[in-house]
């Protein structure tokens, strides 16, 4: 099993390539910073986006103000506020509430005169980052054999763009897709329909529409993790590997490892490490707020989480 270190970015995650291919091509097509001058960047993100976008909106001289959801957890929170982003938060509601962060963002970019919504969830940049930067990567670094690649999808950019790549090196390696309960997209890939059984605590994954970036992505199969065994495996991986990452790396680590179990012995099957634990300390870290909601507070064998 192999882990892309996406955690190792300057952003601390994989939304610094979606992030900086964004604001590229804004640039590149004239809608922001038009004539050199600072542009704002507006968006709506479960925060991981949002950090990359500020810190990069920064170098690039533009001004970044972000919508989150009020149950992000309160490090990513923190961390916007040390990096003196605008933040704004709007209430945890279903997608089709006008209220979701993704149409609040919206209205207030439409508010911002010259402001560019960056829109992570349709803005193809996101997938292409991802098609012309990480699924290269790793199959370079896997030596031009693999077996698998397995994610979970947020704005399905990456998911979408590396299976994309890969299925252009060969079509033989599947590609499946890793999605948390609450989401839509096993059932879409696996029925037809979008259903959305169960919830989750997981931040930053879970799609319950079609968006345009995981439109039309290949994919050779969906498996559903639940969050006992995502967080489960995130205390697994800290105390045997000494791998300090968040829930959605867990959980993508949970779907490889089952992924691998029905393939051959000698296969490979690549993942991606999202981001560090760091930004879920009081959350998947913490003994209370797990007991709260029914979670594991320890590491379990890896015969109980698989």
């Amino acid at each position: 099993m192999l882990g892309k270190a996406e955690f190792m970015n300057p952003g601390g995650s994989v939304k610094d390539r979606a992030a900086r291919a964004i604001i590229l091509a804004a640039e590149a097509d004239g809608r922001l910073g038009a004539g050199g001058a600072p542009g704002t960047l507006v968006e709506g993100t479960a925060g991981n986006t949002g950090i990359a976008l500020a810190l990069l909106g920064r170098a690039h001289g533009h001004r970044t103000v972000l919508v989150l959801p009020d149950n992000q957890s309160d490090e990513k929170f923190a961390l916007l506020a040390a990096l003196g982003v605008d933040v704004r938060t709007a209430p945890t509601v279903p997608f089709g509430d006008e209220r979701h962060f993704y149409h609040a963002a919206r209205r207030l970019a439409a508010e911002i005169p010259g402001a560019l919504f960056s829109d992570q969830f349709e803005n193809l940049a996101n997938r292409r980052a991802h098609e012309e930067t990480t699924g290269p990567e790793i199959w370079r670094q896997a030596g031009g054999r693999l077996d698998a690649f397995t994610c979970a999808a947020g704005t399905g950019g990456t998911y979408a763009g590396v299976a994309t790549f890969l299925k252009g090196c060969d079509p033989a390696p599947r590609c499946v897709l890793a999605d948390p309960m609450g989401s839509a997209l096993h059932s879409l890939l696996t029925t037809g329909t979008m259903e959305a059984p169960g919830e989750s605590l997981l931040e930053g994954i879970g799609i319950k529409r079609l968006t345009a970036n995981f439109r039309g992505a290949p994919a050779d199969g969906a498996l559903r993790v639940g969050d006992a065994d995502a967080v489960a495996m995130a205390r697994w991986l800290l105390h045997e590997e000494g791998l300090f990452v968040g829930g959605s790396a867990a959980l993508n680590v949970v779907a490889a490892a089952r992924v691998a179990r029905a393939l051959p012995a000698g296969s490979r099957v690549a993942t991606i490490l999202c981001d560090g634990g760091g930004r879920y300390q009081s959350r998947l870290f913490h003994e209370g707020w797990l007991a709260s909601r029914g979670l594991p507070s320890g590491p379990l064998p890896l015969d109980r989480i698989l």
